[in-house]
């Protein structure tokens, strides 16, 4: 059996994650063999700790915030493709050598003498409302009609990982992992329109013409 171990901070807050590349091989090579991961958290005495006592969500947490898998591989003709390798539909790709990560969420940082819990909530992306007055544009004066448009628009966080039915680029996607390394250097990706509908719009040409487009 493959162990893994990574030594995180007690205020910590965020994603960690863990090479499982070996273990990933096994159960390729030999399926009967996936029993799945078993986590074990201890203190720096060496303590056993329970995960929900130090903040980590589980399966049962909140949706966006439950442990996955993912898998980074390169096709053997240099052509990039996607693959899922979680319960949860989610997808990327790497130019980089094969290797699989499995991710978990912390909550809320842990105070060994306090037992301190720090919790938070993001807004996720949504569409919001937007009217577009064209008076307020300067635009009443050749537009005759309408008075102006509902534009929308999109904000909030996009949440990792990337669900599939969220259609995110392989921009969006290495957009998230970056911000995850490291948040200072870009910002979380957010939804943006796949579709537009056009509007009929009446106004003056620029010989004072009416038309109607």
């Amino acid at each position: 059996e493959s162990e893994v171990n990574v030594t995180i901070s007690s205020s910590f807050t965020g994603w960690f994650g863990l090479n499982v590349t070996r273990a990933a091989e096994l159960w390729t090579n030999f399926p009967e063999t996936n029993l799945g991961l078993f986590m074990k958290i201890k203190d720096q005495n060496g303590k056993n700790i329970e995960p929900k006592h130090v903040g980590l969500v589980t399966r049962k947490g909140p949706t966006d915030k439950q442990p996955f898998m993912v898998g980074y591989f390169k096709m053997s003709n240099e052509v990039h493709s996607r693959r899922t390798r979680s319960t949860r539909s989610y997808q990327a790709v790497s130019d980089s050598s094969d290797n699989e990560i499995a991710y978990a969420y912390s909550d809320a940082p842990y105070n060994a003498y306090s037992n301190s819990y720090l919790r938070f909530r993001n807004l996720p992306c949504k569409i919001h409302s937007l009217y577009v007055s064209f008076r307020d544009l300067g635009w009443q004066d050749w537009i005759i009609a309408p008075d102006g448009y509902s534009a929308f628009y999109c904000h909030g966080e996009c949440s990792f990982p990337l669900a599939a039915n969220m259609n995110a680029t392989n921009h969006a996607i290495v957009q998230t992992l970056v911000h995850l390394m490291d948040p200072s250097l870009v910002p979380q990706p957010c939804c943006a329109p796949t579709k537009l509908s056009a509007i009929s719009v009446l106004y003056f040409d620029t010989n004072s013409n009416v038309v109607l487009k």
